[in-house]
């Protein structure tokens, strides 16, 4: 065999080996450096700062009475799975435009009313063609702009938390999206020093649940499930 010819078929085998490392590679190279990290679940815990000088001290439940409104420090959004030949890649979509009110008994104990709404054709990620799919084909958001949470079930609590303890709950609810509504559980972690008010919490939902197809496009397909996440600032209404 010339040399020639056996340069060729080795620089053939090079590409095609090449080409095999980029098929396994690929999927873990666009998880580990393509992607930007997923947010972090929602949580109290990452901000131990607020309410500090408060914190442990009696909180007099009475100062807990009384109407709340979300904050603009307060943001919302979704967590899904894609897979990507095979690789798992989390992905989080947030906003920061979130509305709401949430009423307190007259006692301080009990949260008796609460709604939330969240824009979602505000909602983006790392990817504009994601961002536009999830606006334009599966939530539809030129005809139904808005998600809202509205609770069901009034959440009582035993006795009032010490100023800036942290209180983990369930709150049951109704959940719009898509223009559907479905009954849903909130597992909610929520803390104040009777001024202030954060509440973090997430909603495990089924897309099909709400008439939403996830996307399969071959090489990348999303996971049927994932959450409703939200991270919140509340202060006494006015």
């Amino acid at each position: 065999m010339k040399k020639s010819q056996k340069i060729l078929i080795g620089a053939g085998a090079s590409v095609l080996a090449l080409a095999a490392v980029a098929a396994i590679a690929g999927p873990m190279v666009y998880r580990e450096f393509l992607v930007p990290p997923a947010a972090d679940v929602p949580t109290l815990s990452a901000n131990e700062q607020i309410m500090s000088e408060t914190a442990g001290a009696e909180l007099d439940p009475l100062t807990l009475a009384g109407t709340w409104e979300v904050a603009a420090e307060s943001e919302a959004g979704y967590r899904v799975d894609e897979v990507l030949n095979g690789t798992d890649v989390t992905v989080t979509g947030r906003t920061p435009d979130v509305t709401g009110t949430l009423q307190i008994s007259d006692d301080g104990l009990t949260l008796e009313a609460a709604t939330l709404t969240v824009d979602v054709a505000s909602i983006s990620t790392d990817s504009e063609q994601r961002d536009s799919y999830f606006r334009d084909q599966a939530l539809r958001t030129s005809e139904f702009p808005e998600a809202t949470f509205t609770l069901t079930d009034p959440v009582t609590l035993e006795a009032a938390p010490a100023s800036g303890e942290t209180v983990r709950t369930s709150a049951t609810g109704e959940l719009t999206l898509a223009g559907k509504a479905q009954t849903v559980i909130a597992e909610v972690e929520v803390r104040s020093d009777g001024e202030t008010a954060e509440i973090a919490g997430s909603i495990p939902i089924t897309f099909a649940d709400f008439g939403v197809t996830a996307p399969s496009l071959g090489f990348v397909s999303v996971e049927p499930d994932g959450f409703v996440e939200f991270q919140l600032v509340a202060d006494r209404a006015s």
